[in-house]
């Protein structure tokens, strides 16, 4: 009998010696467990606080070693969880015997069982109570007991989406964990019991319950007085919104926060606290002001030219704001352009030679071949045409069909190539994709890429990449020409050349030198204001990151009040100096409506800069053929003048192309839009059928092979045109479209 008690002692000994073994080869290392990024703190450019950004996950917890935690919350924390755990090993047996006594007598244990090493089990590896018990022999085989706290208070979930001591600290009290004091450390070692219920916002009483089970805690473990235990407990805590760890610019730090050392610490940025929340200030003023008009978003970027220095970033009214999805960033979301685009269009086009300062364009109605078998009809949402016109005026006044014509005659992918150059990173299509619409906002680009760009041309085509972190500077990149980019900012600062389109007293003008530049994407669900002066850039947005159209808010009704606000408050201690003319340019007179120098039966003469060269010819400079579009324009220009009815397009004995292999949504798109110009109301007809206008009162004629005879109707006179309608090559590009997948007519200004 002695003999198999020896035998069952050595087997027993032999198996806690393998089991202990094991633990120790498969032992955990929780010193040497990943860990988490650091909370970093950062400041604007004069060490103002702007904000804390913590992890927003236990994988990756804001990490502080023990040193650097509290000794009141260590004491607080280990009084409340596990008060024997640093006499007892992985497991606390007595702890266990006296939990499985409760849960026998009263059906439920009173007391927990779990130790620190137990727990710090479960946050690694969710599991069962014996899994858990395993799992802390095994960190307990590798781990010391200052390793195994550690590890604990910066993983413990403290509420929300909140984990370790620090995270809890800088959100609830504003302050590092270093700095708790006793009434601050108790607080926070309550809510490790019940993390979802004991948040200090959303239950408050139950954490003051607990609150005051720790101290006692502690007050019988001899770790405090009653009197000290007393007077923590009636300390008035003033603890912060969940989110209020973050001051100001949230999405310019979210957007930061990936790209910083991954241990944390203090950070400094480009951005000016002060002017900062002035533009937060009034981005959410203006807002509200439209909120009548279904606008709920917008945003702000202001960059120091000199430097490429982000000054102020914006991305919405309020981050915080889930119901309006303000956590999205309109400074790096992708958003239409409209017509901002516009200026980068001429300035290629004047640098190589495509126009001159004196060239006349054609505002008229015109038709493009482009890919799919299609025609593409550019005009204003107005539907109004100005005949010939300066590019000064129509730059200005951002009209769309003679920004096509220049497109058309300049090539799309040249200017796609120009917008890469001045960083439209997402402009990343073949030039087919865009085609002419390119220049009318056929594309999607960020606030962020749009700023970078207007800035370049404030800098005369020298390109410094604008941060928010601090860089070394290095020498810029030169894009373009410097000559046509101060003549393009010209003609962007002249309030009497937009007069047309924008009024002469409009937002856009400022009390000094102030290049802009709108645009409004299709049915109004973006608006943009982009300009300059010599010392700042200033880009905003205004629409809704749901994608929902507001109503009927251009680029000058909705965002630039805000454009305009913070160019005031940036330059009302100082006028920005005025810009040089452009170089190897001089100021002359010039015709109006031909663009050569001034002849004695010119009705109207204007100031323009012109290349010497150009005042030499008598001709324009760079002609463009105006063609059957203008000559029909100008017959029915004088046509309205003698209240004739006349048709505009189509022409007498056009003929037209229809590519019978198009696909069934090509086929649909294959229509002309028709138009006439008379005193009244015109109805249209075709071999005698009748054509039902749109609800903009065009009427629209789905081409079919044959002859067809198109009637034009105001009540008071008929006009007639003959068209034929014939199959097309099978190498050529037939079709006819206005409103295909992508409808660049409704690009606005």
């Amino acid at each position: 009998m002695k003999l198999f008690v020896r035998l069952v002692s050595l087997f027993a000994v032999g198996a806690s010696a393998a089991v202990l073994g094991a633990a120790y080869l498969c032992g955990v290392d929780v010193s040497s467990l990943p860990r988490g990024r650091g909370a970093v703190t950062f400041t604007d450019r004069s060490g103002a606080v702007l904000g804390t950004i913590l992890a927003s996950d236990a994988s990756h917890a804001v990490d502080v070693p023990l040193e650097r935690v509290s000794p009141a919350f260590l004491d607080a924390l280990v009084a409340a969880e596990d008060a024997r755990y640093y006499r007892h090993g992985a497991v606390d047996l007595a702890a266990l015997f006296r939990a499985g006594r409760e849960l026998a007598i009263y059906g439920e244990p009173r007391s927990g069982g779990s130790t620190i090493a137990m727990q710090l089990a479960r946050l690694l590896h969710p599991s069962g109570k014996l899994a858990q018990i395993a799992g802390a022999e095994r960190i307990a085989a590798r781990s010391d007991k200052a390793a195994i706290l550690a590890a604990y208070v910066n993983r413990v979930p403290m509420g929300g989406n909140l984990y370790g001591v620090e995270a809890a600290a800088r959100t609830y009290f504003g302050e590092p964990a270093s700095d708790l004091d006793l009434a601050q450390a108790s607080l926070l070692a309550a809510i490790p019991n019940d993390p979802g219920r004991l948040a200090p916002d959303t239950g408050w009483a139950a954490l003051r319950v607990r609150q005051r089970y720790v101290l006692d805690r502690m007050v019988a473990l001899g770790e405090v007085s009653p009197s000290r235990a007393a007077q923590a407990y009636a300390e008035t805590l003033h603890v912060r919104r969940h989110d209020s760890g973050i001051a100001d610019a949230a999405h310019a730090l979210f957007f930061l926060y990936s790209r910083v050392p991954p241990q944390g610490g203090r950070v400094r940025t480009t951005l000016d606290r002060s002017l900062q929340r002035f533009v937060q200030a009034q981005t959410e003023d203006v807002v509200a002001a439209l909120d009548a008009y279904h606008v709920n978003d917008a945003a702000a970027l202001v960059v120091d030219n000199a430097t490429g220095d982000v000054l102020a970033y914006v991305g919405s009214p309020d981050y915080f704001a889930d119901t309006i999805l303000g956590r999205n960033d309109g400074v790096q979301a992708l958003r239409q352009p409209g017509s901002s685009l516009k200026p980068f269009t001429y300035e290629l086009a004047l640098e190589n030679g495509t126009i001159s300062s004196t060239t006349i364009l054609p505002d008229v109605p015109s038709t493009y071949a482009i890919p799919g078998g299609r025609l593409y009809q550019p005009a204003d949402y107005s539907g109004r045409f100005s005949g010939p016109v300066r590019v000064r005026y129509a730059l200005a006044n951002s009209l769309n069909v003679p920004a096509v014509h220049v497109l058309s005659a300049l090539g799309v992918a040249p200017l796609l190539e120009r917008l890469r150059a001045l960083s439209f990173s997402h402009l990343d299509r073949s030039p087919d994709y865009y085609g002419l619409g390119l220049t009318l906002g056929g594309g999607e680009v960020s606030l962020w890429e749009l700023v970078q760009a207007y800035a370049t041309m404030a800098r005369g085509g020298s390109s410094v990449p604008i941060h928010v972190l601090p860089q070394e500077t290095s020498a810029p990149r030169v894009v373009g020409n410097p000559a046509t980019w101060a003549l393009v900012g010209d003609m962007l600062a002249d309030p009497h050349a937009r007069a047309k389109a924008f009024g002469v007293h409009s937002v856009l003008e400022m009390p000094f030198w102030a290049a802009v530049k709108t645009g409004t994407s299709s049915d109004f669900r973006d608006t943009w204001t982009v300009g300059f002066t010599r010392r700042y850039t200033v880009g905003v947005w205004v629409g809704n990151f749901d994608g929902s159209a507001m109503r009927g808010v251009s680029g000058v009704t909705g965002a630039g009040p805000l454009w305009n606000r913070i160019m005031l408050h940036l330059h009302e201690r100082e006028e920005p100096p005025p810009y040089p003319p452009p170089p190897g340019y001089v100021r002359a007179p010039i015709c109006a409506t031909t663009g050569h120098a001034p002849l004695r039966d010119c009705s109207a003469v204007v100031e323009e800069w012109v290349l010497p060269r150009d005042l030499a010819t008598v001709r324009r400079p760079v002609p463009l053929r105006l063609g059957r579009e203008y000559d029909s324009w100008l017959a029915q220009h004088q046509d309205a003048r003698s209240d004739r009815l006349r048709i505009v397009f189509p022409h007498d004995g056009d003929v037209f192309e229809r590519n019978p292999a198009a696909s069934p949504l090509q086929d649909r798109e294959q229509r002309i839009a028709l138009r006439a110009l008379g005193p009244a109301r015109v109805r249209w007809s075709v071999n005698g059928t009748p054509l039902s206008p749109d609800s903009n009162g065009t009427a629209f004629f789905p081409i079919r092979l044959g002859t067809w005879t198109l009637v034009a109707d105001d009540g008071r006179s008929q006009e007639r045109v003959t068209i034929r309608v014939v199959p097309a090559k099978a190498s050529s590009q037939p079709g006819f479209t206005v409103l295909g997948r992508r409808d660049y007519s409704c690009c606005r200004r």
